[in-house]
């Protein structure tokens, strides 16, 4: 072959034009040509999937020297270009403005990255460069890096990316399969860490989880692995004030060498993979997750694990009961079906009885709750003062930079979900709330009574009559004080007698004396807040625990009525997104409820009265309103009692120190039987504006009064306006008609908050409003239940119903007597205490 024939046999091999590492300004990459990094590893261009008719044409990265084509990012994923031909060509332009633009033939723009402007200048202009970890980075003409492909991944996760979560605003980053093999558009299934908890990682199918990792238990290095025999690579978990997130690195930095990268495949698996670049020639498949079938989430159901031998020669993972516990139906777990999970073999005897068994070696079930700032023993002691806490876990955060809480203390109150039994050497310990130990103490019982029942009955009557002659002022004094406790809480029992519930009142009861020290004596300055039955306090309990107290007003006749209702609604209730009740004090004419004391104060205070440059964001907006719709759903379906709060408002939802919504204040609360649908009062309790007309004007509640409220409450998270004011709204009576006007004029996202403008996705927030228009219509029967509103919030629907046109009550204005009667809240709120229905 002469020398011109084999140049030309190497042109037809390279693309139309070979670019450099860089884009710069006012030179477009097109059709043909290829940006390549600059030690050859990786390339940016376009590309079309095979089987594509007619072409889709894709922005994308890929190996620059593997065959066949390994594509691991994708700029245009939901928006293709079509076709080739000149006319119709796509180009990527750096923009001076620094933005990156991928626009058609026809001038359409199909995808824009967003960064901080920074205009060329004679300083120089923005440039686009592929680092040869395949990372596309745009950089200021200084060097500082605007944006990069690496924040923003598709379906694969490369050496050098991070992938993590927020503290503040609880987003992170996520892969996203592709819909196929063959088409990038975005497929069913994310990977990422679990907004809820930043603990634990899930792969998730549209919104139900799939496949879970195990939780963190403050290793740094979350696994490490050998490449090709040469390279050592890290999975490492880094925590500090900000973010956590999940780290992978080359220890010899030497990414571009090793070719590894983990994949979301269009099935659901995360699979590793390494190139053998020796005869195979091919991508070599080290691992997967889910590997078995029991690994997909909750597959062994409810106390079921998926088993794990310690010995390496055991057979493939199965379903096996959790320690104590048997199938529910043992005929389809022979048959290999699980879902209906496990059952306890024996019943625990009450709350006090029984022991806590410690499980080795499992990998956390999922559903649990963080405690916060506790100890081990302070943590078994949390879970064993808990009649609902089923299990307790604990560890030590000790890898973390963070300033924030370094214990973690998980506690589980219901059914244990997606547990597995991973042997001692990847596992943790979880302590189970087990019988145990019941059978013996029985058997002692039996021997013991009749060896020491004379003796007991001496001691008995030598005790007694100590007490009466020496301890009898005393004994009168904690009988007046029991007598008093009993009074309240019996009245309370007899009053849900009909609800056929059995109550057991394991609540802790708080000394007056102890919480006048951890308030100061009600300082003025640890007021928190004032509400139609009292002032809350923020106080320091002995041990450094701060709580808020929430201290009845001694003139108030209904006070006693909502006291009840809390001390035994919320104590038996538990769900991450409702407020805890620590304890509680009667003594003498004082009242008072201990609750666990959440920092970011009410959702009333983030909404209508933070700062412009402290306001939420859409993200953290949607998560509150998921949140409390989760709330509302445990009320009203998942709880043992169907409870009608009666009083949902912004103010009535708290946000913890990770913006976790957090549904409080149940003293007008209502508990209904199984088959009851609805209930008639003539002592109407609420709050203007959030109050459904069925039941401001008479009297009538029920799940779908609640259901209203919440709609009220999710128009005011998406746009801003509080029910009661005018701002904004000049020409409507309040802010349900105006939302409707907008939504009946085709003007709906002009309803959202501007301070959320950057942050929100137009889609979720028009479905919002959609969802809120549907609670607040007028016949309680178009509601939809609170479950189907989560359903829908989760998962997204673009079959909605029309919403009818809304309900609104105004409230009458009835002179001095209606004003005396009304408590005021916070700003212009008026709650109502007494009405007469009609």
């Amino acid at each position: 072959m002469n020398w011109l024939a084999f140049v030309t046999a190497i042109l037809l091999f390279l693309p139309a034009c070979v670019a450099d590492d860089k884009l710069i300004p006012r030179k477009p990459l097109s059709i043909g040509s290829t940006v390549v990094s600059n030690a050859g590893a990786f390339a940016l261009g376009f590309f079309s999937p095979a089987n594509s008719t007619p072409p889709n044409l894709y922005l994308g990265i890929w190996y620059n020297d593997v065959s066949p084509l390994t594509v691991v990012w994708v700029a245009n994923r939901a928006a293709p270009a079509q076709g080739a031909g000149a006319s119709s060509a796509p180009s990527l332009t750096l923009a001076n403005t620094s933005a990156l633009v991928l626009s058609d033939g026809d001038g359409r723009v199909l995808w824009s990255t967003t960064t901080n402007d920074v205009v060329a200048t004679t300083a120089g202009a923005p440039v686009a460069v592929l680092a040869n970890t395949g990372n596309l980075v745009v950089q200021s003409p200084n060097g500082t890096a605007l944006w990069q492909s690496f924040d923003h991944p598709t379906d694969t996760y490369l050496p050098g990316m991070k992938l993590g979560m927020s503290y503040r605003t609880r987003a992170g980053e996520r892969l996203v399969s592709w819909s196929s093999p063959g088409d990038p558009s975005p497929g069913s299934f994310s990977y990422g860490g679990d907004p809820d908890t930043s603990l634990q990682i899930f792969i998730w199918n549209q919104s139900r989880p799939y496949c879970r990792s195990a939780v963190w238990n403050g290793n740094p290095i979350s696994s490490q692995l050998m490449v090709n025999g040469s390279s050592l690579m890290y999975l490492s978990v880094v925590d500090d004030d900000d973010e956590i997130y999940l780290s992978f690195v080359d220890s010899d930095d030497r990414q571009a060498r090793t070719r590894v990268r983990y994949v979301l495949s269009s099935s659901g698996k995360l699979q590793l993979l390494a190139w053998d670049g020796g005869g195979a020639s091919e991508w070599k498949k080290l691992g997967e997750m889910p590997s078995h079938e029991c690994e997909r989430y909750g597959y062994c159901g409810p106390y079921g694990q998926c088993y794990y031998s310690d010995s390496a020669s055991a057979a493939a993972p199965t379903c096996r009961c959790i320690d104590g516990f048997e199938p529910r139906s043992k005929e389809e777990w022979s048959s290999g079906r699980f879902s209906q999970g496990c059952r306890r073999t024996e019943e625990l005897p009450g709350c006090a009885a029984g022991e806590f068994l410690a499980l080795q070696g499992m990998q956390l079930p999922d559903k649990f709750l963080r405690v916060g700032n506790k100890t081990f023993h302070e943590c078994a002691a949390e879970c064993a003062g808990n009649c609902s806490c089923t299990a307790y876990a604990y560890a030590n955060l000790s890898s973390s930079s963070s300033k924030r809480d370094a214990t973690r203390c998980l506690v589980w109150t219901g059914e244990l979900i997606d547990a597995q039994r991973v042997g001692t050497a990847g596992g943790e310990r979880l302590y189970l709330r087990a019988t145990t130990g019941k059978r013996k103490q029985r058997n002692a019982v039996k021997i013991a009574v009749p060896v020491l029942l004379g003796s007991m009955l001496i001691v008995t009557c030598v005790t007694l009559l100590w007490f009466c002659v020496f301890r009898g002022k005393k004994r009168s004094v904690k009988k007046h004080k029991k007598t008093q406790v009993q009074g309240v809480l019996t009245a309370t029992a007899l009053e849900l007698k009909e609800a056929n519930t059995t109550h057991d009142h394991e609540l802790p009861f708080v000394k007056f004396d102890d919480i006048v020290t951890a308030t100061n004596n009600f300082s003025k300055s640890l007021m928190i807040g004032q509400g139609g039955f009292g002032k809350v306090y923020k106080g320091m309990l002995q041990g450094g625990q701060e709580v808020a107290v929430k201290r009845l007003s001694r003139d108030s006749d209904q006070g006693i009525v909502e006291f009840r209702n809390e001390v035994i609604l919320i104590a038996k209730l538990q769900h991450r997104n409702l407020v805890q009740l620590l304890s509680c004090c009667v003594e003498g004419q004082e009242k008072l409820l201990i609750y666990e004391y959440l920092p970011n104060k009410s959702l009333d205070a983030a909404i209508f009265k933070s700062e412009r440059d402290l306001a939420l964001d859409w993200p953290t907006r949607f998560r509150i309103i998921k949140g409390v719709a989760r709330g509302l759903v445990y009320l009203h379906h998942d709880s043992r009692l169907t409870i009608i709060h009666r009083d949902l408002k912004a103010s009535n939802v708290l946000l913890d120190s990770e913006m976790r919504p957090k549904i409080a204040d149940f003293g007008m609360a209502r508990i209904f039987g199984d088959n009851q649908q609805n209930a008639n009062t003539r002592r109407v309790v609420g709050t203007y504006g959030y109050m459904a007309p069925e039941y401001a004007m008479e009297g009538i509640f029920s799940v779908k009064t609640d259901v209203y409220s919440f709609g009220v409450l999710l128009l005011e998270v998406v746009s801003g306006v509080k029910i009661s004011t005018i701002d904004r709204i000049m020409d409507f009576p309040n802010l349900i008609v105006y939302a409707w006007s907008l939504w009946m004029g085709g003007k709906a996202k002009d309803l959202t908050d501007l301070n959320i403008t950057e942050s929100c996705i137009m889609d979720e927030a028009l479905l919002c409003i959609h969802v809120g228009l549907l609670c607040v219509q007028e016949n309680p029967d178009d509601r939809p239940l609170m479950s189907s509103v989560v359903s829908i919030l989760e998962n997204g629907c673009t079959t909605l119903p029309t919403p009818n046109h809304p309900a609104y009550f105004a409230p009458r204005n009835n002179g001095a007597d209606q004003r005396r009667d009304n408590v005021f809240n916070s700003g212009n709120e008026m709650t109502i205490t007494v009405m007469e229905g009609r």
